[in-house]
């Protein structure tokens, strides 16, 4: 859990930072000019690149890390073999040895620390087997409409297939066990606004040409702390995020409006910059991007725009010199918080803790505690 919210927060942050720098992105360059400072709302479509390096299997060897379990014998001496676990410190534990540091080693580079600091103990030259039984410390979080969400350990070369289905697949109504909680269809995977982020920032995947049409093409290879989240497919909120004072999904009611919703997050921090407020609409791999001017909307002097169930409304904290950074920056906002919200949830499910947590662009993470009671 520590390590996913450290790459989350990172990359939030980082959007902040260097968003006004030209760099590459996958989803968003088509989608490269100034915006227009007129009073009437932008749209573009963006479109999904994917990236050939995201297919092609790591070719890094396996490091060791806390939690990993280890055989550990001397060559000539049967009994002198043991399992251990690699420590919180990264150390490990054998015979003599007060403690050798293995964090970030591989196999073959643990064993020779091994034999390296026995001689310090054990006359003539040591040799030491040393074999791997059990991964902990690489995961992969799959959480969401799974069937068996979770977080799952990373011991060789994983496809996005291959963990879909160590997590059972999506819900359908098929596999449905608890169906108690509302109607049968909230609780289904909606594809279309599922995502997968490494090191907080959204991979440009489309979950259903990958499940329902068998494109390879989406079949990316996971590496270490990616997070998989499946949506839940008749979620009707709209996401307010960015600088306004309560980042938080407000309920979406019919003819509901971008000042509406904004107003439903407690409005705008005093900062924030209205000339350019990001509206995204469907799929997260092709979506409609706007550009609205939400100073002219509350001076009456063009008509607020009317959003639909699932939105993205995020008003920018200072304006950027392409569309693209608007939209980059809404999407992995958007991505962002509703990882740290799902990874939040399951720990207080083993664990109570604090309320949500939400990470808007431009400040640290937001513990948002439960209401204190009425003073009386």
């Amino acid at each position: 859990m520590r390590n996913l919210m450290r790459h989350l927060l990172a990359g939030a942050v980082g959007l902040a930072v260097f968003c006004g720098c030209r760099t590459q992105s996958p989803y968003f360059s088509d989608f490269d000019r100034p915006p227009a400072m007129g009073q009437e709302p932008q749209m573009v479509t963006l479109t999904n690149r994917m990236d050939p390096v995201l297919l092609e299997p790591p070719t890094n060897l396996f490091t060791l890390g806390p939690g990993d379990r280890l055989d550990i014998e001397l060559v000539d001496e049967p009994t002198s073999r043991v399992t251990t676990v690699v420590g919180p410190d990264g150390r490990i534990y054998f015979n003599l040895l007060p403690g050798v540091d293995v964090w970030g080693l591989t196999l073959g580079e643990a064993k020779t620390a091994l034999e390296t600091n026995l001689q310090q103990y054990i006359r003539g030259t040591p040799r030491v087997n040393l074999t791997l039984r059990e991964v902990a410390s690489k995961r992969v979080w799959l959480l969401g409409r799974f069937q068996e969400p979770g977080v799952y350990n990373l011991a060789a070369p994983t496809t996005l297939l291959e963990a879909v289905a160590m997590a059972g697949g999506a819900l359908t109504f098929s596999g449905m066990r608890d169906v108690t909680g509302g109607p049968l269809a909230e609780e289904l995977a909606d594809l279309d606004r599922s995502f997968i982020i490494r090191n907080g920032k959204l991979l440009p995947v489309d979950f259903d040409r990958l499940l329902n049409k068998g494109d390879l093409t989406q079949n990316i290879y996971l590496q270490p702390d990616d997070f998989v989240y499946f949506a839940p497919a008749h979620a009707r909120e709209i996401y307010v995020l960015g600088a306004v004072v309560q980042p938080r999904p407000v309920p979406y009611t019919e003819g509901m409006t971008v000042a509406a919703a904004v107003a439903g997050a407690y409005g705008t921090v005093r900062d924030a910059y209205l000339y350019h407020v990001v509206v995204v609409r469907g799929a997260l791999t092709q979506p409609e991007v706007t550009i609205i001017n939400l100073k002219d909307v509350t001076h009456g002097k063009v008509a607020d725009i009317a959003l639909k169930p699932n939105d993205i409304v995020y008003v920018p904290f200072s304006p950027y010199r392409y569309l693209r950074r608007y939209a980059e920056i809404a999407l992995n906002t958007f991505v962002s918080s509703v990882a740290i919200n799902a990874g939040t949830s399951l720990a207080a499910r083993r664990q109570a803790g604090p309320g949500g947590v939400v990470i808007p662009v431009g400040s640290g993470i937001q513990i948002i505690p439960p209401p204190a009671p009425p003073i009386r």
